[in-house]
């Protein structure tokens, strides 16, 4: 990786666009940044970064991206062209930011953005050039993360080489050096590795203790399945922590219990059988008194029911003879319901006909004479009814019309008046159109006017807008500078006071040498001045005392402080009249017109005469949307009042019409209708009266059938009785009985002859008569022995079932176990493994004799290739005599080991801690552990090499000796055209490095430039 060009903008320190050419200031192979503390040196190292992965070194996230000297309209951006991997990359970034609003006052986000663009020989135009890659973040981090094989803290500690870091981590515990090493090694895995092989021991705990308890239980539900004599299976059963063969002991004792409780299940069944035949016995014994009871029971009951069936014989036969009689009349009783029927229609066709008839009546005139018609009259005068109410079907049509004209007669009279009243609105508002035409014309006229004002009133405001704000400044100004030019006379006297007060200092002290040189004198010891060992007339001091080199000092020191302070007036005083100056041009020439007052009551003045006209032209499109609705309000009315007058017309003729129609009807529906209100109602009269004249007429021909149907039933009844040899029907009526009353006699009868069939029937069977000959039977002795051995058998079947339920629930339990044993054994054996694996990966089995993570043992490998790489470092920068080992040696107290550095001391060939070094012997020690990490994590990474890195601060604790040996190895990294940047304040580098980047700091923000010894 070679970076070639920076530019960075609004970024950081850099209030505007600075660039940094790589190419150029790597071209001797190392090169300086420096510059005044907060100018922004490690900004540069940030920008790089950002560029690259989005995001700043961790120790500086915290700092804002955005710089404060920036103008609000420049966005933060930062470029960085770049070789990775053989291709030519340009990378740009603008972070998330808050700018002005394009439209209207505040601010919004601006969204982050990056471009990555690739140097092509043909960018799309048949010419070289940048070709765009992608403009995702995701898709460009990745691609840029692939290319270098570095993640951002590799990245940072790799080839941002902060020396602070590695200082610390030079003199770290295992611990803390371990973070730093697991963010570059990316050991992550080797932790999933332990903590899976921590969940699989847990898990496997977890399955041989289940098993264990699943044994434990087993084994109670055995002992308890066994009963009160069993032997306990509390020393048969494994303790927690024991993980010998299981089937000696448990799997024994099962089967002991098993061989007993087969042993009780033979009793058991050997009682079952002899209790099984003793109550087959006594249930015989039973069943034979149960059966010699019942017979003479039966017996009994047989006699004492042929004695009843005796007595009621009477009343029986009297029964009989009654049913005879009864049946005798049954043919009779089809034809008196007849007579009954027939008489019944009878009397309600009478009722009928004579309530018809009063109906009629009351209906009054020809209803009232045809109440007492007779049945053709009647039908008669039906049909000619009828034939009436047809006639006047076509009346009432006529006068539905008539109904239907006078309402479309109203309707068209509404319509038509309705036609007129549009047709006259229509031209009263044709009458006004060219009045409000023409003031709407005069408006627009005006309005353009003053639009036109308007652009004209704009330039004369921006105008006085600057010469008045020019003014002010210039008022200002001139206030400034008269309180300033007697503070610039008083500090010019107070310079002028000072530099004759140094003179006469100085003046007096020349003259009084002769004295300070004579204080100096001793006696015997040789003058000064003239070598002469005797003193015989020493000057002495004038009348104004002794003037010291410090008094001399002290008077120079305030005469160039007064002087400065005067020139720096003076200096401030002459920038305040230049820009006194300039205000006062852009204001204008002195005059009446260029004073402050009379600007702002012209601008004022402007101003109104500005808001008025814009009002006025505001007015403009309203005045042309009125004058276009007017023109189609125009066109719509004269449409509107053509076809209102044209309506009108046509609906003048149809009211004629209608009113010719209305006449003709008129005259036909009254001739109709007679006296009635209308021809509905003479036609409902007609109805109505057709409705009672055919109802009576019914009525008299149902009575007339009905009479003759009565005549005919008495007629069938009386030969009904001949026939059944009654003479006559009154006979056959008094015996006659209702068919329940027969039935009810014959169920009787049926019965008394079914009860004494079968009495006799039962008293003549042999056994029953032998039964009863014999004594009676004893049902509660057969009974109680029965009980006895229905006991026995229950005692006999409830320990045959306990007994085989024993057995069974044993034999179950047993092959459990079996197959739980054989289940656990390597379960067991798997917990034994993976226990003993993960104890060693976590550092805490008595076989880890160093108490080493598999992480840390990882780390420590790769600390044993970083203190070698270092060591070849340390060994040129420290004349030979240090060298850094890997010790894998355990910390104090519950501390692991793995991770510990010494420093081995080829003087003394004794091994030290690291924080014994010097600050010096630190530095270079901590910056050969920084190039020899940088080393590693590059062929780690996938050996991609960095031909370009840097170096940040540390080189101020050196000698001249030790910076020596340190150059000659950073002049070593140079090899294979890679380029070094070394930042830092130490003078002695600026002359030995010529290729410098000055970073300057200044009130508006940092620049950079670059630089040589010259500038130093």
């Amino acid at each position: 990786m070679r970076l070639h060009r920076l530019t960075v903008t609004a970024f950081g320190p850099f209030a505007g666009s600075e660039t940094v050419d790589f190419d150029a200031l790597a071209a001797g192979g190392l090169f300086l940044l420096r510059g005044a503390t907060g100018a922004g040196k490690s900004s540069v190292l940030d920008a790089v970064c950002f560029a690259l992965y989005g995001d700043v070194p961790g120790s500086r996230r915290a700092n804002r991206l955005r710089s404060d000297h920036a103008d609000p309209h420049q966005l933060t951006e930062v470029r960085l062209e770049l070789t990775l991997g053989g291709r030519r990359l340009q990378i740009t970034r603008l972070p998330e930011q808050r700018r002005p609003k394009k439209v209207g006052s505040g601010t919004t986000v601006e969204r982050p953005q990056t471009l990555l663009r690739e140097w092509a020989a043909d960018a799309g135009d048949g010419a070289p050039g940048w070709r765009g890659v992608s403009k995702s973040h995701q898709e460009a981090g990745e691609e840029i993360h692939r290319l270098i094989g570095m993640n951002r803290e590799q990245f940072c500690q790799v080839v941002l080489l902060p020396q602070g870091d590695f200082a610390r981590f030079l003199k770290a515990d295992s611990e803390e050096r371990g973070k730093l090493l697991r963010r570059l090694f990316d050991t992550e895995r080797f932790q999933h590795v332990e903590a899976w092989l921590a969940e699989q021991r847990r898990v496997q705990e977890a399955a041989v203790q289940a098993g264990r308890r699943r044994l434990r239980d087993l084994a109670s539900k055995a002992e308890q399945a066994a009963g009160p004599g069993a032997e306990p299976a509390g020393q048969w059963v494994p303790d927690e922590d024991e993980s010998a063969d299981l089937t000696a002991g448990v799997l024994g004792w099962a089967a002991i219990l098993r061989a007993g409780a087969a042993e009780q299940q033979a009793v058991a069944d050997a009682a079952l059988a002899g209790a099984e035949a003793a109550h087959l016995a006594a249930q015989r014994d039973r069943e034979a008194a149960e059966e010699l009871a019942g017979r003479q029971h039966r017996h009994r009951q047989a006699r004492q029911q042929a004695d009843r069936l005796a007595e009621v014989e009477p009343v029986v036969e009297r029964d009989r003879q009654r049913l005879a009689a009864a049946q005798a009349a049954v043919g009779v009783e089809s034809p008196l319901r007849l007579r009954e029927g027939a008489a019944e229609a009878h009397r309600r066709a009478q009722d009928a006909e004579r309530r018809h008839r009063e109906a009629l009546a009351r209906t009054g005139g020809e209803g009232q004479a045809l109440a007492t018609a007779g049945a053709a009259e009647l039908a008669e005068a039906e049909l000619r009814l009828r034939a009436e109410v047809v006639r006047l079907e076509t009346a009432r049509a006529d006068e539905r019309r008539c109904a239907e004209l006078a309402r479309e007669q109203r309707t068209t009279a509404d319509d038509r008046r309705h036609a007129e009243e549009l047709a006259e609105e229509a031209e009263d508002w044709l009458a006004e159109f060219e009045d409000q035409l023409n003031r709407l014309q005069k408006e627009q006229a005006g309005a353009q006017a003053a639009s036109a004002k308007v652009e004209q009133l704009d330039g004369r405001r921006t105008e006085l807008t600057a010469r008045l704000g020019a003014a002010r400044e210039r008022d200002g100004l001139r206030a400034e500078i008269a309180a300033g030019e007697p503070r610039v006379h008083a500090l010019r006297t107070a310079a002028l006071d000072a530099r004759e007060h140094s003179q006469d200092l100085r003046e007096r002290r020349l003259a009084g040498m002769a004295a300070e040189l004579a204080e100096q004198l001793r006696a015997g010891e040789a003058c000064r001045v003239c070598g002469s060992p005797e003193h015989p007339a020493p000057a002495e001091a004038g009348p104004g005392g002794r003037v010291s080199a410090a008094d001399e000092d002290r008077a120079r020191a305030a005469q160039s402080s007064a002087e400065q302070a005067a020139a720096n007036a003076e200096q401030a005083l002459t920038a305040l009249r230049v820009r006194e100056a300039t205000a006062a041009g852009a204001a204008g020439p002195d005059g009446a017109d260029a004073r402050t007052d009379a600007l702002s009551g012209a601008l004022a003045a402007l101003e109104r005469e500005h808001r008025e006209a814009r009002q006025a032209a505001e007015a403009l499109g309203r005045v042309e949307q009125e004058i276009g609705r007017l023109s189609d309000d125009r066109a719509r009315r004269l449409d509107e009042r053509r076809e209102a007058r044209e309506r009108a017309a046509v609906l003048t003729d149809r009211l004629q019409a209608l009113d010719a129609e209305q006449r003709e009807l008129t005259a036909r529906v009254a001739a109709a209708r007679g006296e009635a209100a209308s021809v509905a109602e003479r036609a409902a009269d007609l109805t109505r009266l057709i409705d009672g004249v055919a109802a009576v007429a019914g009525a008299a021909r149902v009575c007339q059938e009905a009479a003759a149907r009565l005549s005919e039933a008495e007629d069938e009844l009386g030969k009904a009785a001949a026939a059944a040899g009654f003479p006559d029907a009154e006979d056959a009526l008094a015996v006659l009985l209702p068919r329940e009353q027969r039935e009810q006699l014959e169920d009787r009868l049926d019965r008394h002859r079914a009860e004494l069939a079968a009495v006799r029937h039962e008293l003549a069977l042999p056994e029953l008569a032998e039964a009863a000959a014999r004594p009676a039977a004893d049902l509660p002795a057969a009974q109680a022995a029965l009980d006895a051995a229905t006991a026995r058998l229950r005692r006999a079947h409830a320990a045959q079932a306990a007994a085989r339920e024993r057995l069974e629930s044993l034999t179950a339990i047993g092959r459990q176990l079996a197959d739980l044993t054989a289940e656990l054994a390597p379960a067991l054996v798997r917990y034994g493994r993976i226990n003993r694996l993960a104890t060693l990966a976590a550092g805490t089995s008595t076989e880890n004799r160093l108490r080493m993570r598999l992480e840390s043992y990882v780390l420590a490998a790769r600390l044993e290739q970083v203190a070698a790489a270092a060591s070849d470092r340390l060994v040129r920068m420290s004349g030979g005599r240090y060298t850094l080992v890997h010790s894998d040696d355990r910390g104090t107290g519950n501390k692991r080991s793995g991770l510990a550095l010494r420093v081995v001391d080829a003087w003394t060939g004794t091994e030290r801690d690291t924080a014994t070094l010097s600050g010096g012997e630190s530095f270079f020690a901590s910056l050969a552990l920084a190039l020899g990490l940088a080393d590693v994590v590059t062929d780690e990474a996938g050996g991609m090499p960095l031909d370009t890195l840097f170096i940040d601060e540390g080189f101020g604790t050196l000698d001249e000796h030790s910076l020596e040996e340190v150059m000659d190895v950073l002049d070593g990294l140079r090899e294979r055209d890679r380029a070094v940047g070394i930042v830092s304040h130490v003078a002695d580098l600026r002359s030995r490095i010529p290729a410098q980047l000055l970073v300057r700091k200044g009130r508006h923000g940092s620049t950079l430039a670059l630089a040589g010894r010259e500038d130093a």
